[in-house]
């Protein structure tokens, strides 16, 4: 009987029509995405141990987020170029090598807010080439009309072990030895190369006789963006609102601690708040999307965004600030599995690393200029004063990009197999032959149906 059951719960949360590589995916996923959860509490009250300077340490969330604008292009054409499953291990292995040294330097007494900012900028380097090259495997691994599931499936885990068990675990192991977290975030990473060490990947599409300059890859994926109307419009809105995300979230530690004066263990409470409305967005994300345009559905998520920025103005109350991050936390799910699922879908598989790093350029450049931003107006005006900027920019923004998000709700009308520019074909890119199809006595659920 207890076979039989968890063989059905198994068979809900990956479902054996994306096959067994999928599963090693998930399964590596979700073990980092719980490392990663502990670092997000564990990371900013490491930086506010060390100094209570709000431009310190909104720089220290700038330095996770530098590398990504700084090596989000490169790392895109690595992608393109190699193995994805070595690439990821490789760097994996990179992190863990400095989380050891970081941890090494709390238990010797060397720790200092320059270590630290280091070790920031390091693991976000790694993480840059980490992150494009996992994004490109799940389209490698299933068929396009089961990406909106996979992609639930990954934000599931997300949502759970990232935002949801991670973050107040971090923050209580963090209370009881400083050092602590970071071990054992080290060995989560190292459980996870273990997992996607064993997922086969097929070709990515690249003809291995092709050879070109980095420029002239750097440049066909710009061009292969600002053609295509929907991923333009994609990367447009995320890099104008990761700004004014930027500015107010930088400076989030401080504003739990100070404005709503909750604590260290009710810092990791915001995050996890934000997860469960995750959750909340993972069982009403098939209702939402079959009644509710793509377009209309980035314009409602804007709103939300902007109206969140200004009820944390507002407010100085734990209670309503909480119930506003558990609207956001909804919100920021719908819009992550869409989006992605979104770009997933139009790219040609062989471009997949490239395109990931336009999106990823423009993502960060707006976090980076926004926490630097954060932390100047916070020193300046107070803790409250990056979300009235927030709030002001993301209106306007919204005002101004309202009308080109039209073009989201014709993604799907794209082939995302198609391998032709807006000049003819894409230089280096094949068919791809191995191309996983859906099993043919199964009904295969459309974007609308994620959490089928």
């Amino acid at each position: 009987m207890s076979t039989g059951w968890g063989t059905r719960v198994g068979e809900v949360v990956a479902p054996s029509r994306l096959g067994r590589d999928f599963r090693w995916l998930l399964s590596s996923v979700w073990v980092g995405n719980l490392g990663d959860g502990l670092a997000i509490a564990a990371g900013p009250l490491l930086v506010a141990q060390q100094t209570d300077s709000p431009f310190l340490i909104a720089m220290a969330a700038t330095l996770q987020w530098l590398p990504k604008l700084l090596f989000a292009l490169p790392a895109g054409v690595v992608t393109d170029r190699v193995d994805r499953r070595v690439l990821v291990v490789s760097v994996d292995l990179v992190r863990v090598g400095v989380l050891g040294l970081l941890a090494a330097s709390i238990v010797t007494g060397t720790v200092s807010i320059a270590v630290v900012l280091v070790a920031l900028f390091l693991l976000g380097t790694a993480e840059t080439f980490a992150d494009n090259a996992s994004q490109t495997l799940l389209p490698m691994l299933v068929h396009r009309d089961d990406l909106a599931v996979g992609n639930a499936r990954i934000q599931t885990g997300l949502i759970t072990f990232n935002q949801l068990a991670g973050p107040p675990v971090g923050a209580l192991l963090f209370a009881a030895g400083t050092a602590v977290p970071f071990l054992a975030q080290g060995l989560l990473v190292l459980a996870a190369i273990a997992t996607i060490a064993r997922v086969r990947l097929p070709e990515h599409g690249r003809d291995p006789e092709t050879s070109t300059h980095v420029l002239h890859d750097v440049v066909e994926g710009f061009r292969w963006v600002w053609h295509h109307a929907a991923v333009r419009t994609r990367v447009l809105t995320l890099t104008v609102f990761n700004l004014t995300f930027g500015a107010a979230w930088s400076v989030l530690v401080l504003y739990a601690t100070e404005r709503l004066g909750m604590g260290e263990v009710g810092f990791g409470l915001i995050t996890t708040v934000g997860a469960v409305g995750g959750l909340a967005g993972t069982a009403a994300y098939g209702w939402i999307t079959r009644r509710v345009s793509l377009g209309d559905l980035m314009r409602i998520g804007l709103v939300l965004e902007t109206l969140t920025h200004l009820g944390l103005a507002l407010t100085s109350s734990p209670v309503v600030a909480l119930a506003i991050f558990f609207v956001f936390g909804a919100h920021a799910f719908i819009w992550g599995t869409t989006s992605i699922t979104i770009q997933q879908r139009a790219v040609p598989t062989a471009l997949q690393g490239r395109v990931g790093g336009v999106y990823l350029l423009g993502c960060f450049a707006g976090l980076v200029t926004g926490g630097l931003l954060g932390g100047a107006l916070a020193q300046a005006y107070g803790v409250t004063a990056p979300f009235w900027f927030a709030f002001v920019g993301s209106a306007l923004l919204v005002v101004l990009i309202w009308g080109q998000l039209s073009h989201i709700a014709h993604a799907d009308a794209q082939d995302p197999e198609a391998p032709d520019g807006p000049d003819g074909p894409v230089a280096g890119v094949v068919a791809d032959p191995v191309a996983p199809r859906p099993h043919p006595d199964t009904e295969q659920p459309g974007a609308g149906t994620a959490t089928q």
